[in-house]
């Protein structure tokens, strides 16, 4: 009995640190902006105080050259990666993979577009208040969608609004 206790705990000391390898090496995704320490306000706080702007510009900041980043990645990989190749389906193969990854960078150019025009309203002063009712919009959303324009109420109208047209 001792000895089967002895090998479990081995066995599950070195499962989990490989667990956790594997997620160590897991490479962030394009748009993960998650890389960042939630701010937490502090009692009587402004909202949109220096601090909070500043925390906000630099996770858009990030975001931004994250997506930069990728864009870069895909031009190299596409001129490293483009041959001629002589099997059609090989051609056909290869000219669809690009096409996937050029829309997914278009998606990005937009929202690049999108965060430009974020941390232009962060500038103006503009920026965590709803343009629907001029509320709000809350740390908590902004961190979860920084380029959020609209409150949890404003969007969720919206959406609504939107599915009814739409049919």
């Amino acid at each position: 009995m001792p000895a089967k206790t002895a090998t479990k705990k081995p066995a599950a000391a070195t499962t989990a640190p490989a667990s956790k390898k594997t997620t160590a090496k897991k490479a962030p995704a394009a748009t993960d902006f998650k890389n960042f320490e939630p701010y937490k306000p502090k009692r009587g706080e402004e909202y949109m105080s220096d601090a909070q702007l500043a925390h906000f510009k630099n996770i858009l900041r990030k975001w931004k050259a994250e997506l930069m980043q990728e864009v870069d990645r895909t031009v190299m990989h596409m001129k490293d990666e483009a041959a001629n190749f002589p099997d059609p389906a090989d051609r056909a193969t290869q000219e669809e993979e690009f096409s996937l990854e050029l829309r997914t960078r278009d998606r990005e150019r937009k929202l690049i577009k999108k965060i430009d025009q974020t941390i232009e309203r962060l500038e103006q002063d503009d920026y965590g208040f709803c343009d629907a009712c001029g509320i709000e919009i809350g740390i908590k959303r902004l961190e979860a969608r920084p380029t959020a324009t609209l409150c949890i109420d404003c969007k969720t109208l919206a959406e609504i609004k939107e599915r009814q047209e739409m049919g």
